[in-house]
């Protein structure tokens, strides 16, 4: 585990390999997973509030960070104008990512679902100027239902699904996106929806 929700916060962490998944215990004293992170990505923003971390995050493979010391950090950004800057950004996609997910968690539909969340994949592999269409699902069946609230039987039926429309194919964990304008076409209708609903 790299750390625990309410553990102090002393350092922001960025992947540098593999990747992460953070998570809380519910109320019925369950593990929620609330999120992933993959390489290239900040860990522990949520923490720089409150100074104490609001979840906990372990690795989900063989991975690697690089600790940013909050000292060293607040330092850093006297002496580099622009690093403020970057880390205000860095913010502001974690608010869109988080927005993105209560879109996501909002649908009823276990296929849109499943699509949103290898669209949201693809997007941010491709921001991190990785294959936005080939990329590997290093989280386990498991991880990905408890994220999205449905059963592991579903997501598998849901990827099978994908698979036979020729959407995507799925070999072990790699996901490659066939068609990434019939990804969107499954999704881009729920999230005009939702705009409509919150007008």
């Amino acid at each position: 585990m790299l750390y625990s929700k309410d553990e102090l916060c002393k350092s922001l962490y960025a992947v540098k390999s593999g990747s992460f998944r953070s998570y809380i215990i519910n109320s019925e004293g369950m593990e929620q997973t609330i999120g992933f992170y993959l390489p290239g990505e900040l860990m522990g923003l949520d923490a720089l509030f409150q100074g104490r971390f609001s979840s906990s995050v372990d690795a989900l493979e063989t991975s690697s960070v690089c600790e940013l010391p909050l000292a060293r950090l607040t330092e850093l950004c006297l002496q580099i104008p622009n690093l403020q800057h970057q880390l205000t950004r860095i913010l502001s996609k974690e608010i869109t990512t988080n927005h993105e997910q209560m879109i996501l968690l909002g649908q009823s539909s276990a296929k849109v679902k499943v699509a949103t969340f290898l669209l949201m994949l693809s997007k941010r592999y491709g921001a991190l100027g990785y294959s936005n269409t080939a990329f590997n699902l290093s989280m386990r069946r498991h991880d990905i239902a408890n994220y999205l609230g449905v059963s592991h039987e579903t997501i598998s039926r849901q990827l099978t699904v994908l698979s036979k429309e020729n959407v995507i194919t799925v070999k072990q964990r790699t996901v490659n996106i066939i068609e990434l304008s019939l990804l969107k076409s499954i999704v881009e209708p729920c999230l005009t929806d939702s705009h409509n609903h919150n007008d």
